[in-house]
C-alpha cells in the first residue's frame, strides 16, 4: 500500500524506455490490480492472486 490506503504500483524495468507497459499493484492479500501506465485514469483490472501467479508462471515457461 502507498500510505494513503491505495496500492503501491510497480512496472517492469524492461518497459521503462518504451512507455508501452502495465503496472501491477497488490489490492489486498488475495488480489492484484493491473493497469495501463498511459491511461491510469481508466482504472484497473482486478485479478485473483492465484490467477496472476498462474499467468506469470505461464509466461516464464513459454518465453
Amino acid at each position: 500500500m502507498d500510505g494513503r490506503g491505495g496500492p503501491l504500483w510497480r512496472k517492469s524495468s524492461y518497459s521503462a524506455s518504451q512507455g508501452d507497459c502495465v503496472e501491477v499493484g497488490a489490492l489486498d492479500s488475495r488480489h492484484v490490480g493491473v493497469r495501463d501506465t498511459k491511461a491510469r485514469e481508466l482504472g484497473y483490472l482486478r485479478v485473483s492472486l492465484k490467477n496472476w501467479q498462474g499467468f506469470l508462471g505461464r509466461i516464464k515457461t513459454t518465453y
